[in-house]
Protein backbone atom coordinates (compact mmCIF):
# COMPACT_ATOMS: atom_id res chain seq x y z
CA UNK A 1 0.00 0.00 0.00
CA UNK A 2 1.51 3.50 -1.12
CA UNK A 3 0.41 6.52 0.65
CA UNK A 4 1.07 9.57 -0.41
CA UNK A 5 2.80 12.83 1.82
CA UNK A 6 2.22 16.32 1.42
CA UNK A 7 5.31 18.76 0.26
CA UNK A 8 7.85 19.00 2.83
CA UNK A 9 9.12 22.61 3.69
CA UNK A 10 11.96 24.33 5.27
CA UNK A 11 12.55 28.10 6.44
CA UNK A 12 15.72 29.30 6.09
CA UNK A 13 17.02 32.72 7.20
CA UNK A 14 18.51 35.26 4.72
CA UNK A 15 21.19 37.36 5.71
CA UNK A 16 19.19 40.00 6.52
CA UNK A 17 17.58 38.29 9.15
CA UNK A 18 14.28 37.44 6.96
CA UNK A 19 12.62 34.12 7.18
CA UNK A 20 11.45 32.69 3.79
CA UNK A 21 9.23 29.39 3.73
CA UNK A 22 10.33 26.92 1.09
CA UNK A 23 9.14 23.91 -0.73
CA UNK A 24 11.55 21.19 -1.09
CA UNK A 25 11.16 19.57 -4.32
CA UNK A 26 14.28 17.05 -4.34
CA UNK A 27 17.46 16.59 -3.29
CA UNK A 28 20.90 14.82 -4.37
CA UNK A 29 24.28 14.19 -3.39
CA UNK A 30 26.63 14.84 -6.26
CA UNK A 31 30.82 15.24 -6.03
CA UNK A 32 30.11 14.67 -2.02
CA UNK A 33 27.70 17.60 -1.80
CA UNK A 34 24.36 17.36 -1.10
CA UNK A 35 21.95 20.06 -3.18
CA UNK A 36 18.57 20.98 -3.00
CA UNK A 37 15.70 22.22 -4.84
CA UNK A 38 13.35 24.26 -3.64
CA UNK A 39 10.24 26.30 -4.54
CA UNK A 40 9.29 29.78 -2.59
CA UNK A 41 6.31 28.14 -1.02
CA UNK A 42 4.44 32.00 -0.98
CA UNK A 43 5.19 32.61 -4.53
CA UNK A 44 2.49 32.79 -7.24
CA UNK A 45 3.97 30.96 -10.49
CA UNK A 46 3.26 34.02 -12.52
CA UNK A 47 5.28 35.93 -10.63
CA UNK A 48 8.65 36.75 -13.16
CA UNK A 49 10.85 35.70 -10.40
CA UNK A 50 9.45 32.34 -9.84
CA UNK A 51 11.66 29.44 -10.23
CA UNK A 52 13.18 26.86 -8.80
CA UNK A 53 15.97 27.54 -5.62
CA UNK A 54 19.56 25.64 -5.55
CA UNK A 55 21.32 25.33 -2.41
CA UNK A 56 23.79 23.22 -1.57
CA UNK A 57 24.25 22.14 2.16
CA UNK A 58 27.51 22.49 4.33
CA UNK A 59 28.75 22.15 8.14
CA UNK A 60 29.62 25.16 9.25
CA UNK A 61 30.72 25.15 13.10
CA UNK A 62 29.35 21.38 13.36
CA UNK A 63 25.58 22.84 12.04
CA UNK A 64 24.24 22.02 8.47
CA UNK A 65 23.92 24.98 6.97
CA UNK A 66 22.29 26.09 3.51
CA UNK A 67 24.22 28.47 1.28
CA UNK A 68 23.79 29.75 -2.57
CA UNK A 69 25.81 28.29 -5.25
CA UNK A 70 27.80 31.01 -6.39
CA UNK A 71 29.96 28.78 -9.36
CA UNK A 72 28.06 29.26 -12.71
CA UNK A 73 29.29 26.05 -13.93
CA UNK A 74 28.26 24.06 -11.04
CA UNK A 75 25.14 25.58 -10.89
CA UNK A 76 24.44 24.91 -14.07
CA UNK A 77 25.44 21.18 -13.81
CA UNK A 78 23.27 20.73 -10.83
CA UNK A 79 20.01 22.47 -12.96
CA UNK A 80 20.39 19.94 -15.39
CA UNK A 81 20.71 17.09 -13.34
CA UNK A 82 17.47 18.43 -10.89
CA UNK A 83 15.40 18.95 -14.74
CA UNK A 84 16.25 15.70 -15.51
CA UNK A 85 14.75 14.15 -12.81
CA UNK A 86 11.94 16.01 -12.68
CA UNK A 87 11.30 15.10 -16.32
CA UNK A 88 11.87 11.44 -15.29
CA UNK A 89 9.08 11.66 -12.53
CA UNK A 90 6.93 13.12 -14.58
CA UNK A 91 7.24 11.03 -17.23
CA UNK A 92 6.48 8.03 -14.89
CA UNK A 93 3.53 9.52 -13.77
CA UNK A 94 1.83 9.70 -16.56
CA UNK A 95 2.89 6.08 -17.38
Amino acid sequence: MSEEFGPDFITVTDENGEDHELELLDSIIEHDKTYLALLPADMNEDDPDFGIIILRVEEENGEEVLVDVDNEDELNRIYEIFMTRMEESDDAEEE
